[in-house]
């Protein structure tokens, strides 16, 4: 509700009035106090909270920059898709707002319940047809009198597109779409109750030459298994989940990469120049290291475990028997 300000002349005269007694003060106080009354219409029911309808927004932007870059790929020319509006109004009322004649492609989105619909303005569909075909993106609208082979390329074209609308999905919920219907008369479609509530996402399309709007109708019956996650706390805490998954993958997969320098000395000692000289066969060199006592092994010359040496399908290897805590990279 806005709050009305009063201008100074009207402060005035309202001050005039009590003071005067045409007005009582008290009665004023009163007034206040007793509930205020809305009137709510029933047929436009409001099923969505604004912070829902932004995570739709949200994620139909996306949608909108991933099909830009598709038809740019495909098509070769000019593509610029953008969020124009996000509602929430009766199927009824988007029903009487698409023209009589229009593009329209029926998903299906399992594991939601539900059908979404695209409705394609006419100048946009025949500037896709047309670069499909090799021409300049033109449009010339004859919708009363699609060809069986016109319906096929349009089809497979919006076939191929799905895959942009499960990945824009992918951050609330996995969704396998299918193209299940391609229709041309609105008037011939009850996806749903004329008083049902649908968001309805506008996208401002230019391709080619031409330019129109893309809408896209998605029932409160689809939606309504995840609204839950339509929220900017559960965008946010996925968000940085997937944030936290990702950089400790990639720093796992750094770490296994790594080469260090493993070794384990048998023993050590110290001897003369004299009696390094002298030395010769069957000659016995004692080293310090006891017998009975276990051996260091070292990671990049630092000591990390204590170890006893043998063999292992006749190779010589280690054992290791302790970890060596207290150094300064033990982290």
């Amino acid at each position: 509700m806005v709050d009305e300000v009063l201008s100074q002349n009207e402060i005035d005269d309202l001050l005039s009035a009590i003071t005067s007694g045409e007005m009582d003060a008290e009665e004023l106080k009163k007034e206040e106090k007793e509930k205020k009354v809305r009137v709510y219409d029933f047929k436009r029911a409001l099923r969505f909270s604004k912070d829902q309808i932004r995570s739709i927004g949200r994620i139909h932007e996306n949608y909108a920059r991933l099909l830009t870059t598709f038809f740019a790929a495909q098509l070769r020319t000019y593509v610029n898709i953008s969020v124009a509006s996000v509602d929430q109004i009766p199927y009824e009322e988007f029903i009487r707002s698409v023209p009589e004649m229009t593009v329209l492609n029926i998903y299906s989105v399992a594991p939601l319940e539900g059908r979404v619909l695209m409705e394609v303005n006419p100048n946009i569909a025949y500037g896709l047809l047309d670069l499909v075909l090799g021409g300049k993106g033109s449009s010339v609208n004859k919708i009363n009198n699609l060809t069986e082979i016109e319906k096929m390329l349009m089809t497979q074209l919006f076939e191929k597109a799905i895959i942009n609308l499960k990945e824009a999905w992918a951050s609330i919920v996995e969704i396998d779409p299918t193209l299940e219907d391609f229709e041309i008369n609105p008037q011939f479609l009850q996806m749903v109750s004329p008083n049902e509530t649908v968001v309805v996402v506008s996208l401002n399309t230019a391709i080619g030459e031409t330019s129109g709007m893309i809408n896209i109708c998605i029932p409160h019956i689809v939606l309504e298994p995840i609204i839950p996650k339509l929220s900017v706390h559960y965008s946010m805490q996925t968000a940085a989940g997937k944030r936290d998954s990702e950089a400790y993958g990639k720093i796992t997969e750094n770490l296994q990469d790594a080469q260090v320098e493993v070794k384990t000395l048998l023993g050590e000692t110290n001897i003369t120049i004299d009696e390094f000289l002298n030395l010769s066969k069957d000659d016995i060199i004692a080293l310090k290291q006891p017998i009975d006592q276990p051996l260091a092994l070292t990671i990049n010359n630092e000591p990390k475990f204590y170890v006893q040496p043998g063999k292992s399908k006749n190779n010589i290897s280690v054992q290791v028997l302790k970890e060596i805590r207290g150094g300064t990279n033990d982290e």
